[in-house]
């Protein structure tokens, strides 16, 4: 009688439904864990009004020193699109910033533990973090790019740096500077696996982006040409150049040198994340 009812309990009993770790589902996981973060919004943002209040403040300075003796020379040769990306240096950080505590911030508190135990295969993790991550920079970048553009060339009208969307490269160059933005993000996202610290994270970042093109100045003007071009900040900074200039690569080469520092940042975090334990 009790292997009767033990038997038609076990079959009326729900059967538990499988669990498959997808990449959709593991993409939606880390979409979720980005926006719960306070300092998503917060950085995000930050990164925006850089963008945008900067544009601003540059093309206001350039439109009252037009027709001044006050107006330095390299400012004077200024367009409407450079004034208005004048604060992609300071949204780079922010972005690249937060890209570091993506993923080393999980380090820091520990839920990497329970990340990698419900995603065993360890990699599909960090490609979706980097994608996720890569993505919303690459909106905020391109949107906070071409609303500075917008108030800039209202600002600058009627003066040498008038330039409109128009204008032959403007849209290449304000979509570049979002590409160039989104990357940022996504090396930020690798620099924090890989050293999983946020400090160390956040130091490599603007050591690679801010202080090792200021001491290129320092080498023999022959090393210079060899080596500036071809570091991060200068590959991606062709990248929303409207002339051409000697000093920087073409668009086409340095989006290809700026990708090969971004597969190379992410191959480092990939070969630790397999190799070490969390």
């Amino acid at each position: 009688m009790s292997d009767t009812l033990a038997t038609a309990g076990a079959a009326t009993a729900p059967a538990r439904p499988a669990y498959r770790v997808t990449g959709p589902r593991v993409l939606r996981a880390e979409w979720a864990k980005l926006w719960s973060l306070r300092s998503t919004w917060i950085t995000l943002g930050l990164a925006l009004l850089f963008l945008v209040a900067f544009g601003i403040i540059a093309a206001t300075r350039f439109r009252s020193l037009t027709g001044s003796a006050r107006m330095p020379g390299d400012f004077a040769r200024s367009t409407a699109l450079s004034l208005s990306l004048f604060g992609t240096n300071f949204a780079q950080l922010a972005l690249g910033v937060l890209g570091v505590l993506v993923t080393a911030g999980e380090y820091s508190t520990g839920l990497i533990r329970s990340t990698l135990t419900a995603v065993p295969r360890r990699l599909p993790v960090l490609w979706s973090k980097a994608a996720v991550f890569g993505l919303v920079a690459l909106v905020t970048g391109t949107v906070g790019a071409f609303t500075a553009f917008l108030f800039g060339s209202r600002i600058v009208a009627g003066t040498s740096a008038a330039m409109g969307f128009t204008h032959a490269g403007v849209v290449r160059s304000l979509l570049g500077a979002g590409l160039y933005l989104g990357l940022v993000g996504v090396i930020g996202t690798a620099l924090g696996a890989l050293l999983r610290s946020v400090a160390a994270g956040v130091a490599v970042l603007v050591a690679t982006f801010m202080l090792i093109p200021g001491l290129t100045s320092l080498l023999p003007s022959s090393w210079q040409a060899d080596i500036s071009p071809y570091l991060p900040s200068h590959a991606g900074e062709s990248l929303f150049t409207l002339a051409p200039d000697p000093t920087v690569l073409s668009p086409q080469s340095g989006l290809l040198v700026f990708l090969a520092w971004t597969a190379l940042a992410l191959a480092g975090a990939a070969y630790r994340l397999l190799r070490s334990d969390a």
